[in-house]
């Protein structure tokens, strides 16, 4: 016979060993300088040094309304890690009034310690159907996204857009 709360005191000690592993990740980890462009010509569309990692902030963005009308467009992430992961990955949700609008998950894979890496990935506009005008978006709209390492969670990033 199973006892439950042995099961339980592991599970909770899988948990911690999870959470643990994750702030070790996260005292080590660090978003260098994100750029946005437009994925048709290069050009750069938008930039920004800021460590948007830290979870503890709101961070904002201020993004040329003209990102609205491209097609799709080129996100590169620069980032250093002092920990290996074995699998980096990120959900991403774009929420308006904080209503899930789309969704989007990547994965990168194996990341080396005591590494500088530069993550590119391209997103595809949602149809022009579905797309509203910039007035109503402005600062209506957070950019979730979760970094995780595997399934362990190593920080949460929001963005809140602004279109000038």
């Amino acid at each position: 016979m199973e006892n439950p709360e042995k099961e339980t005191v592991d599970q909770v000690a899988e948990l911690t060993q999870e959470i643990d592993r994750g702030m070790k990740i996260l005292e080590g980890f660090q978003i260098n300088w994100m750029i946005v462009r437009d994925a048709d010509t290069g050009n750069i569309i938008w930039q920004d040094n800021k460590d948007f990692s830290c979870p503890d902030v709101e961070h904002e963005a201020r993004v040329p309304v003209k990102i609205l009308d491209l097609r799709a467009i080129s996100r590169e992430i620069n980032f250093s890690t002092v920990e290996a992961m074995e699998n980096f990955r990120l959900d991403q949700k774009v929420k308006f009034k904080g209503r899930i609008m789309e969704e989007w998950f990547f994965e990168m894979g194996w990341v080396s310690p005591n590494s500088t890496n530069t993550w590119q990935s391209t997103i595809e506009a949602a149809p022009e159907s579905q797309m509203m005008p910039a007035k109503v978006l402005n600062g209506n709209v957070t950019i979730e996204t979760s970094f995780y390492n595997g399934d362990v969670l190593i920080t949460k990033s929001i963005v809140r857009l602004y279109y000038v």
